[in-house]
């Protein structure tokens, strides 16, 4: 081996890490802050591994080999090619094997400090997931509560901006929990992805003071929380945001305006209800919507949708939300929520 190794337990020891998986693996999850050099596009990878199948190992090993030789040449030429020469980057691939290895094996032939990360793209999400089974516990979290429009989320955007400890799900999520949560032009991350995510913020948080956090169910979207997660929010004390709810369907109109910008969008996502309510009901919420009468669809939507549903779960989930101290709200403009979060502890 012309080169060392190191242990994810040593990852932040390094000037830099480098993903040389395909884009395709790099886009689900990847090593937070590493950049992406592929030594395969997805279609050279398919290529040699069908060639491994279908033809032979050695075949698929000369095929690539050149493959890995020109993408690594072309990187050298355009990503890496102003490193200083006492970098020290981390080389990492699925499993810690050959694509790391070439490129590891170069840059170190070259004279940089370049390490191979044991066990690859493997060792560090086995880490994370390991970490995430642990992790919550250590900390004190007051779970912000209250039905939908309530101005949660921008509850905790005024709370970490007044300095206080903020984990936000949703915006890690890029989803707002619900059936009309689809945030336009903003993709949910992967599983895998939204655990990388998920753990960078826990680790960035003190243990020592509180983490204001919104009530979730267990999945945001197509994503789900660590199950250490979800019992630490569920064993956690609660607080109770209470806000008018005329307040709450004009916040509702305002923050989801690209709806209203787009009825037919609208109507699709309420057809995702189908089943839950006669189809007079939903005719009726889809003429409303189509009408422009949102102020209208948006109080029935709360009164026979979201709140008995949220109450429900929040019930059975929150035990602690029963003798949680409440959060009068009148205005979620941002001066209000501003003061409201500034007299929280921190």
């Amino acid at each position: 081996m012309l080169f060392k190794t190191a242990n994810v337990a040593q990852i932040a020891r390094f000037d830099e890490i480098i993903d040389v998986r395909s884009p395709a693996e790099y886009a689900e999850d990847h090593i937070p802050g590493a950049i992406s050099c592929p030594v395969f596009s997805d279609a050279e990878r398919a290529r040699v591994g069908t060639l491994y199948k279908q033809v032979s190992p050695f075949e698929a090993r000369k095929v690539g080999a050149a493959i890995v030789a020109r993408n690594i040449a072309h990187h050298l030429d355009t990503v890496l090619h102003d490193r200083p020469k006492n970098w020290k980057p981390l080389v990492y691939c699925w499993r810690g094997g050959q694509r790391s290895g070439a490129m590891t094996t170069i840059l170190a032939q070259i004279g940089w400090g370049a390490q191979q990360l044991e066990g690859g793209y493997k060792a560090y999400r086995r880490d994370v997931l390991e970490r995430l089974a642990v992790l919550p516990a250590a900390f004190r979290f007051t779970v912000v509560c209250g039905p939908t429009g309530s101005g949660k989320s921008r509850f905790l955007a005024a709370l970490a901006a007044a300095g206080r400890q903020v984990l936000d799900l949703e915006g890690l999520a890029r989803h707002r929990g619900s059936v009309l949560g689809k945030l336009p032009d903003a993709p949910q991350p992967a599983q895998k992805g939204f655990d990388s995510l998920l753990l960078a913020e826990l680790q960035r948080l003190d243990p020592a003071r509180p983490v204001y956090i919104e009530s979730e169910s267990k999945k945001i979207g197509n994503v789900a929380l660590p199950d250490a997660l979800f019992a630490a929010m569920h064993a956690a004390d609660c607080l109770l945001v209470d806000v008018p709810l005329a307040e709450r369907v004009r916040f509702l109109q305002e923050d989801y305006a690209f709806y209203l910008a787009d009825p037919e969008s609208l109507v699709r996502q309420l057809g995702f209800l189908k089943g839950l309510y006669p189809n007079e009901v939903l005719a009726g919420w889809f003429e409303l919507a189509r009408a422009g009468r949102f102020a209208e669809l948006v109080e029935q939507l709360l009164s026979r949708h979201y709140d008995p549903l949220y109450w429900r779960s929040m019930t059975r989930s929150y035990p602690a939300l029963a003798a949680a101290p409440t959060l009068a709200l009148p205005s979620l403009a941002p001066a209000a929520l501003a003061e409201a979060a500034a007299a929280l502890p921190a």
